[in-house]
């Protein structure tokens, strides 16, 4: 290379460097991060700062901060606070209020449903039963044996005059082929895929995913949780991969609440604007559970369930019980649990000893020392596979919903979960929980692993911000 060639490069790194330099400076918050990137941009001419700007630039918030903006102008104010019977958790009834902007609502009926067996069967029955509106929201929704009554169902629905809106994920439905998606719209049912392209450059692929999983029915009626729709979730058909998992039945005015969460994404999806009594009536009290939803993901709801859990384990007094099908949080909930653990709260965490991606298992055995070390009690389950995220703190309070215990659910996808003040539904999810606590790992089983295995497991944990 020519002397004013090797002058050229040498400038261009050192203007890219610089830029990159002080582009850290301004948005990185981690220093770890934050130094690694710099040393990276400086010390590996021109790649690194390419690097930089493909990897380590924080696009997934500012795309969806950039397209969440119309969304957020068309939300109507929400009141500040509301009478509740929840005082025996007042702080963290007052941090819930701040952190989501939604008052607590009193008065609704909310039950189990235990797989795909007994949830399915009541979903359909209620669209079979609308007579003005069906919303439903779904990260998979597979045209199979679960599927398809769904489908009938909402085509009925559709063709008898009830207003049907179907959300279908543009990733989790299926990137290539939706047949749940073309079946619907060929029926002339109003469908949508949330963040689709088929444009390869203009997909956020893993990111910006909707992972929650919705029903309203005449807006009075509602099901959230974790069940997705698929045949693998009928367990009484014995799927060759059988998944078992945990939704919700919702009768009462935090329904509402539920309702205008997808009335948001299907504005935010289609710009068609669901509003009146068919979407939004007036719903009389009907139980005594208290309940209020949470929504998190990359936009204006950035780490709002995860604050919700830091809150609730920073106010455990006697108990904080965990399930989850994946755990990968980042070190300020590894912290909290273990604090939690030492201040003398009983911390029990439940995982499946195999779940569905080898990958992240893992990563969450790499992850979970210092809750051992905390004497936190983690525990493993057998097959099947259990997909449910469920939470309890001190018999009185409990977090459902679609969010997984990891990083991509806290930050990186649209998740929708909902706090409930009920002790006998949060006895009913600590007896979930507690019949998983099947095998306890221990300070000692993970001394004992293999080096080949720990290498294998730290590696993966490497990858925490992108699994």
């Amino acid at each position: 290379m020519s002397p004013s060639g090797a002058t050229t490069l040498s400038a261009l790194h050192l203007l890219l460097a610089a830029g990159v330099t002080g582009h850290i400076l301004i948005h990185k918050r981690d220093p770890g991060s934050a130094v690694a990137w710099i040393g990276v941009a400086w010390l590996s001419p021109i790649l690194g700062s390419l690097l930089y700007l493909f990897l380590g630039v924080n696009r997934v918030r500012r795309r969806a901060l950039s397209l969440l903006a119309p969304r957020r102008a068309e939300q109507p104010a929400i009141p500040v606070r509301e009478d509740n019977d929840c005082a025996p958790l007042a702080p963290l009834e007052y941090a819930a209020q701040r952190i989501t902007g939604r008052p607590a609502k009193s008065g609704n009926a909310i039950a189990i449903l235990h797989n795909g067996d007994e949830a399915y069967p009541k979903m359909v029955a209620a669209i079979e039963a609308a007579q003005g509106s069906v919303a439903l929201s779904s990260y998979i929704f597979r045209a199979d044996a679960a599927g398809t009554p769904f489908i009938q169902a909402l085509v009925s629905a559709h063709r008898r005059g009830v207003q049907v809106r179907v959300m279908i994920d543009g990733i989790g439905g299926g990137y290539f082929w939706c047949a749940a998606y073309l079946k619907l719209r060929r029926a002339g049912v109003p469908a949508a895929r949330f963040l689709h392209s088929p444009l390869p450059w203009r997909m956020p692929f893993l990111n910006l995913r909707s992972h929650k999983k919705l029903l309203c029915v005449d807006g009075r009626i509602g099901f959230i949780g974790g069940l997705n729709i698929g045949a693998e979730n009928l367990v009484s058909l014995n799927p060759k991969h059988p998944v078992l998992d945990t939704h919700f039945s919702l009768a009462g005015p935090v329904v509402a609440q539920v309702m205008r969460t997808f009335a948001d994404d299907w504005f935010f999806t289609t710009r068609e604007r669901l509003a009146g009594e068919r979407w939004f009536p007036a719903i009389a009290p009907v139980g005594k559970s208290v309940a209020r939803t949470i929504t998190s993901g990359p936009d204006q709801d950035l780490e709002k369930i995860e604050l919700m859990i830091l809150q609730a384990v920073s106010v455990a007094r006697k108990s904080v019980k965990v399930m989850t099908p994946y755990f990968l949080p980042d070190d300020r909930i590894i912290t909290a649990l273990a604090l939690a653990s030492l201040r003398g709260v009983e911390v029990d965490v439940v995982l499946p000893a195999n779940s569905n991606h080898p990958t992240l298992d893992w990563a969450s055995r790499a992850h979970v020392g210092p809750l051992v070390t905390a004497d936190c009690r983690l525990w493993t389950h057998g097959a099947p596979f259990d997909h449910s995220k469920l939470m309890t703190i001190d018999d009185s309070w409990c977090l459902i919903g679609s969010a997984n215990w990891d990083m991509r659910s806290f930050r990186l996808n649209f998740e929708l979960n909902m706090e409930v003040y009920e002790s006998s539904l949060v006895h009913e999810v600590e007896r979930l929980i507690t019949q998983k606590q099947e095998i306890r790992v221990t300070a000692e089983a993970l001394k004992k692993l293999r080096i080949a295995a720990v290498l294998r497991n730290n590696a993966a944990r490497l990858m925490l911000p992108y699994l």
